[in-house]
C-alpha cells in the first residue's frame, strides 16, 4: 500500500469523525522468484523428465497387464498428477496479459495437459490414480464367460460381430461384452467427482467445462461449434440410415429389421456400433459390380504385422517425410503375444518426447487394419514433426487435428492407388463401382460421425451433474438413439453400465477428437490436392508422391500446438473455421444415390 493511500484514508477517517486507527501491514504478492520464461524452461524440462517414467509404466501396464504393472503405473501417475498440480499451482503467480506470449500460451497449455486433473491432496491423488489404472485394467482383461462355453476375449466377440449374420449369436456377442462394464460403475462415479474437483481447483466449474477450453474459444463458443459441424453433415447421415434400415429389414425381416425406428444396435457389424463397414456386402448398391477388398488381398498374400505398417511408412515417406527410426520396428507391440494380457485397443506412444515413437496394435489381415496402421502413422508423424518443439508445445494443434492426420492420408487410398499396390484388382470405371466404393467408405466416416459427437456430449453433461449415476444408462441410450438412430436390442436398466463397454470411457480418452477428425481429414485433403495440382473430383484426389503436399502439411504438424489451432488451419487451407463442406463435397456423389433409393420412405426415426 502506497504513502498515499495510507494519508488519503487517514484524512477520510477524520473527516468522517472516526477514530484513526493505523491498518495492518498490507499484504504483499511477492515478486517470483524466476521469470515466466524460467519457469516455464524448468517445468518443460521437469515434464520431460517425468513424461519418460509415465510413459514407460503406461506402456508395460499396457503390454504386460497385471498386479505389478498396474502398481508401477499408477504410481507413476500419481507423481506425474503431483506434478502437475504443483506447476499448475506454482503458475498462478504470473499474469498471462503481462508476460510474453508464448510463455503465456504455454502456462494455459500446462493448465490443459491432463484429461484427468487431480485434486492437489495426496489422497486423492492416489485414489484418482488406483481408479483409472483398475478401469482401464477391467477393459483390457475383460472376457465374456457364458454359463455353458468356453471364455471369449474381445477380438473373438468383434470377429463374431464382422462376420456373423445370425441374429441371436450377433445378440449374445453383443451383450457378453458389455458384461466386463457394470463392474466399473462406481469407480467411474468416483472418478467423476475427483476430476470435477480437480478441475475446479484449476479455476472450472467442472471437467467438462475445462474439456471444451482447450480448443482457442470459450467453452459453450466450442458447444455450439460442434454443433454448427453436426448440423452440416446430419442430412448425409440421415439419407445413410435410410437407405440401411431398409437393406436391413430385407435381410432380417421387419420384426427384427424394422422398416422406421432406431436400427437395433447389434445388426451393424461392430460391438459399438461407430462404423457399419462390416456390414458392406449386404447394402452393397450394386452387389454384382466389383468392389475393393482389401481384407482378400492381404490374407492372400500373406501379409505380415510388419509389411502391412511398411506400407504405411512409405506412402509418409513419399511425401518427402523420414523413415521410422530402427527402435520403432524394435520396440513397439504390432501383433498380440500368446503369454499374456495386453490393450490390444490401437494407440501411438510418444515416448522419450517423441524420440522414441512406438504402436501399440494387435494388427490382423484386413482392410478395417491397415487403414488403422495409417491411422496410427498419423499420430507418430506428428510425435516426429514437432518433437523439437518445447515439451508443453508437444501435442497437435487442437485434439482433432492429431486424429485427423492419419485419417487424410487414407483418403489417397483410392481404388486406383491401392490396385498400383496389388491389394486390389483393377476397379471398373463407372458410376456404380464409384457408388460401391463411396457406399464403402460412408458406412465407416459417415456413419462414425453421430457416434463421435454423442460419446464426449454424454460425458459432459455427467461431469456438469445434468447426468448423475441413477441414469448414467438411460441418458446413454436417450442420446445414442437421438443422434444415431440406433437403439439396444433388448431393455437395458442401471444396473447396466453400457458406456464402459466403450474403450474411451474407462480410459477417459476424450472423443470430440475423434468427431472433429472426420471433418477436418477432408478439409485437410482438399487443401492438400491443390497444393499437389490435383484437377477432377475430390474422391479421386490421391497425393502420394507429392513433396509439395507434404511440405504443407509437415509445416502445420511441427507447430505443433504452439499456435492457436485457428492459425494452424490457415496454414495449410486458408481459412479459419473447421469446415465439413469438403466431407459433403467428397461424398456428393453418394448422396444423390442415396435421396434417389429413399424417394418414398418415412427417413428418420
Amino acid at each position: 500500500m502506497t504513502l498515499r493511500v495510507l494519508v488519503a484514508g487517514a484524512l477520510i477517517a477524520v473527516l468522517a469523525g472516526c477514530a484513526l486507527s493505523i491498518p495492518d501491514a498490507p499484504i504483499e504478492t511477492p515478486e517470483p522468484a524466476e521469470s515466466a520464461t524460467d519457469f516455464v524452461a524448468r517445468v518443460n524440462a521437469e515434464l520431460s523428465e517425468l513424461a519418460e517414467e509415465s510413459g514407460s509404466a503406461a506402456w508395460v501396464q499396457s503390454t504386460y497387464i497385471n498386479k505389478d504393472s498396474a502398481r508401477l503405473a499408477a504410481r507413476a501417475q500419481e507423481r506425474n498428477a503431483a506434478f502437475l498440480s504443483r506447476a499448475v499451482a506454482e503458475s498462478t503467480q504470473y499474469d498471462l496479459a503481462a508476460i510474453d506470449p508464448v510463455s503465456a500460451r504455454a502456462l494455459r497449455q500446462l493448465k490443459l495437459g491432463t484429461a484427468q486433473p487431480a485434486p492437489d491432496n495426496d489422497a486423492a491423488r492416489r485414489e484418482l490414480a488406483e481408479i483409472t489404472t483398475r478401469m482401464e485394467g477391467l477393459y483390457g482383461a475383460g472376457r465374456y464367460c457364458p454359463a455353458e462355453g468356453e471364455c471369449r476375449t474381445l477380438g473373438d466377440l468383434v470377429a463374431v460381430m464382422a462376420t456373423s449374420r445370425d441374429y441371436e449369436e450377433q445378440l449374445d456377442a453383443w451383450l457378453g461384452w458389455r458384461t466386463v462394464a457394470p463392474p466399473m460403475r462406481d469407480d467411474y462415479a468416483r472418478f467423476v467427482e475427483l476430476t470435477n474437483a480437480g478441475a475446479q481447483e484449476l479455476g472450472y466449474g467442472n471437467l467438462a467445462e475445462m474439456w471444451q477450453s482447450g480448443y482457442d474459444m470459450p467453452a459453450a463458443d466450442f458447444d455450439a461449434e460442434s454443433a454448427r459441424l453436426w448440423g452440416q453433415v446430419e442430412p448425409l447421415y440421415e439419407a445413410l440410415h435410410c437407405y440401411v434400415r431398409r437393406e436391413l429389414s430385407e435381410t432380417y425381416g421387419e420384426d427384427r429389421g424394422p422398416l422406421y425406428g432406431p436400427i437395433p444396435a447389434h445388426l451393424l457389424g461392430n460391438l459399438g456400433p461407430q462404423g457399419w463397414a462390416n456390414i458392406t456386402y449386404l447394402v452393397a448398391p450394386y452387389p454384382d459390380v466389383e468392389s475393393p477388398d482389401v481384407t482378400t488381398a492381404l490374407q492372400a498374400q500373406d501379409y505380415t504385422a510388419v509389411q502391412m505398417v511398411e506400407l504405411g511408412e512409405d506412402f509418409f515417406v513419399s511425401l518427402g517425410m523420414p523413415e521410422l527410426p530402427e527402435s520403432f520396428w524394435a520396440l513397439s507391440q504390432l501383433t498380440q503375444p500368446r503369454d499374456r494380457d495386453v490393450v490390444c485397443h490401437a494407440s501411438a506412444w510418444p515416448l522419450e518426447g517423441g524420440n522414441d515413437p512406438r504402436i501399440k496394435m494387435c494388427i490382423e489381415q484386413t482392410g478395417e487394419m491397415l487403414s488403422t496402421i495409417y491411422h496410427e502413422l498419423g499420430h507418430i508423424y506428428y510425435f516426429l514433426a514437432y518433437k523439437d518443439q518445447p515439451t508443453l508445445f508437444q501435442d497437435g494443434a487442437n485434439d482433432g487435428f492429431h486424429e485427423g492426420i492419419g485419417d487424410t492420408i487414407t483418403l489417397s487410398l483410392t481404388p486406383e492407388f491401392l490396385a498400383g499396390l496389388g491389394l486390389v484388382d483393377e476397379i471398373g470405371e463407372g458410376d456404380e463401382a464409384l457408388i460401391n466404393t463411396q457406399m464403402q467408405m460412408a458406412l465407416d466416416k459417415i456413419a462414425f460421425l453421430p457416434f463421435g459427437k454423442l460419446i464426449d456430449e454424454w460425458r459432459w453433461r455427467v461431469f456438469t451433474g445434468d447426468i448423475t449415476p441413477d441414469n448414467y444408462n438411460a441418458a446413454w441410450w436417450d442420446l445414442r438413439t437421438r443422434y444415431q438412430g440406433v437403439a439396444a436390442p433388448v431393455a437395458r436398466s442401471e444396473r447396466d453400465f453400457d458406456p464402459g463397454a466403450k474403450y474411451h470411457i474407462p480410459a477417459n480418452t476424450p472423443y470430440t477428437r475423434y468427431f472433429l477428425a472426420h471433418i477436418l481429414q477432408f478439409q485437410f485433403q482438399r487443401a492438400l490436392c491443390d497444393a499437389a495440382g490435383f484437377e477432377g473430383p475430390l474422391h479421386a484426389c490421391s497425393i502420394y508422391g507429392s513433396e509439395a503436399a507434404g511440405d504443407k502439411l509437415w509445416a502445420m504438424l511441427e507447430l505443433g500446438s504452439s499456435q492457436p489451432w485457428q492459425d494452424a488451419l490457415e496454414a495449410a487451407t486458408g481459412t479459419r473455421e473447421m469446415d465439413a463442406s469438403a466431407l459433403v463435397e467428397y461424398f456428393n456423389p453418394l448422396l444423390g444415390w442415396l435421396e434417389t433409393q429413399n424417394e418414398g420412405q418415412a427417413c428418420g426415426w
